[in-house]
């Protein structure tokens, strides 16, 4: 019965939606064999307190998109709800099945869980899973001596296409068939939100216009929390979710380096490029600083979790302004500039003096752009517990006066403070009795006061990190992630 049955190969999506440099789908195309493309929408993620539904949308925008590229190949994705194994299971019953393509996920601990599940699954029904690397970053290192030279030959590959031969990929009416042995999910989504839509034409148009003008103030509003919306790239959640490889982008900005004047915010821009494989790569590296400092020795520094602050941060009511409004934008729009980012995590971690810990699920939630080798080692960074870099614990007046001198991203974002005068906005504290009078205005009950002072928290945090950086086992630790982590000859570079 098995022998009559057409052998095919899967492509198996996960952070990779897009067709073109896609190097499972290239490889799949390269066989004599017909194609199917899955989706699984899986219960052990769906469940998963790491993501929320801005996720699964915008995956599915993702997924639609995709589906329109198909198009005139009279094929689409199949999409499902169902963990990998018992959907490839359900599909053997219809098909043999020897290859199945992916890309290398570094992502969280459950996923790892699971590929290490679904190797031996395949090994067991003799499939060969090919999986290959995914934006450079490295599986099994070491160390990283020559990982620059293999991260600068992976940039400099030419992108790869998407060109099935007629008739290669599984068509629309086998795969609506198909759906019948599923549970199969609703691929439609709000369209009344502030999220950045899901899909390589949306992530592509971000793109183009960037390169058209936005780049040239990216260097001046990169810190600034309102400008910075407009001038950074904004491309990050379709880096996160695979609509755009970093590869092909980093080749765009290489290219139009060359036809323009303007040449330091498109370095300023490719830097970070390498910056975010580099940090996925030391979470590749290091995996368990999803759940514990990279630095072994900050282990001993215990933080007493308190509901009442981690309800008053998340909400944006903890009587700063920078902070609240950060906070409210980031639950509206998923998007946070890098420096305001860093500003909310260390206002949690130092002034609240909250376990970085008790930021992750909530943070990965709300960013659109969850990338988890970003995720976990930023928060430590931020958090001051890698022993390697600057303790940097943002002062969210002074960066307010700075980075919002006109309060407008306040205004925006925390309208309960909107008629105030701008002085106020930015510290609504200050105002004496009188002048709560002349504003109709009553602080603690318009607008909390602040949850803590934040000279006195900040010293508290400064004295007690800068103390545990003397540390012996810190000491040796910092040595050690250097040495993992870092290139030859950078001493302090993290």
């Amino acid at each position: 019965m098995m022998t009559n049955r057409e052998e095919i190969q899967v492509v198996w999506l996960k952070r990779d939606l897009r067709l073109q440099d896609n190097k499972a789908i290239f490889d799949a195309l390269n066989s004599e064999k017909r194609v199917l493309l899955l989706y699984c929408f899986e219960p052990m993620l769906l469940n998963d307190p790491h993501y929320s539904e801005r996720h699964w949308n915008f995956i599915k925008e993702s997924i639609r998109d995709m589906n329109k590229a198909l198009k005139p190949f009279n094929s689409k994705i199949l999409a499902v709800e169902s963990d990998i194994i018992p959907t490839i299971n359900q599909l053997l019953t219809k098909h043999r099945i020897s290859n199945i393509y992916s890309h290398q996920e570094t992502g969280i601990l459950v996923t790892y869980e699971r590929d290490k599940n679904f190797k031996r699954y395949c090994k067991n029904n003799l499939i060969q899973w090919h999986e290959n690397i995914n934006n450079g970053v490295q599986r099994g290192l070491k160390n990283r001596d020559g990982w620059n030279k293999i991260v600068d030959t992976f940039y400099s590959i030419e992108p790869l296409p998407f060109s099935p031969v007629e008739n290669q990929l599984i068509n629309k009416n086998e795969i609506e068939t198909l759906e019948n042995y599923f549970k199969i999910p609703d691929l439609n989504t709000p369209n009344a939100t502030l999220f950045q839509k899901g899909g390589r034409t949306t992530g592509l148009r971000y793109l183009d216009s960037f390169f058209k003008e936005r780049y040239l103030n990216y260097m001046n509003h990169i810190s600034k929390p309102e400008l910075a919306r407009a001038s950074s790239s904004r491309i990050s959640p379709y880096l996160a979710w695979g609509n755009l490889s970093v590869r092909e982008v980093y080749q765009k900005a290489s290219n139009f380096k060359k036809t323009t004047t303007q040449k330091k915010p498109l370095e300023a821009f490719m830097s970070r490029l390498r910056w975010q494989t580099h940090f996925i790569q030391k979470f590749e590296m290091e995996h368990t600083m999803e759940e514990a400092s990279v630095n072994r020795g900050f282990h001993k520094l215990k933080k007493s979790v308190s509901k009442k602050y981690k309800i008053a941060w998340k909400t944006g009511q903890t009587g700063y302004p920078l902070v609240d409004a950060c906070m409210r934008c980031l639950s509206e729009t998923g998007y946070l500039n890098f420096r305001m980012r860093a500003l909310v995590v260390s206002f949690f971690t130092h002034n609240l003096w909250q376990p970085w810990q008790e930021a992750t699920t909530h943070l990965s939630q709300m960013f659109l752009d969850f990338e988890p080798g970003i995720h976990f080692p930023q928060l430590q960074m931020q958090a001051g517990e890698t022993g390697v870099n600057m303790l940097r614990i943002y002062n969210p007046v002074k960066n307010s006066l700075e980075h919002d001198p006109e309060a407008t991203f306040i205004k925006k974002w925390v309208p309960e403070l909107k008629e105030l005068d701008t002085p106020f906005v930015h510290q609504p504290y200050l105002m004496t009795e009188l002048e709560e009078k002349f504003y109709n205005f009553k602080l603690g009950k318009d607008y909390p006061k602040p949850i803590v002072d934040i000279e006195t928290s900040r010293k508290k945090a400064s004295d007690i990190l800068w103390k545990f950086r003397k540390d012996k086992t810190v000491l040796e630790e910092t040595k050690r992630i250097l040495k993992k982590h870092t290139l030859k000859n950078r001493l302090t570079q993290s």
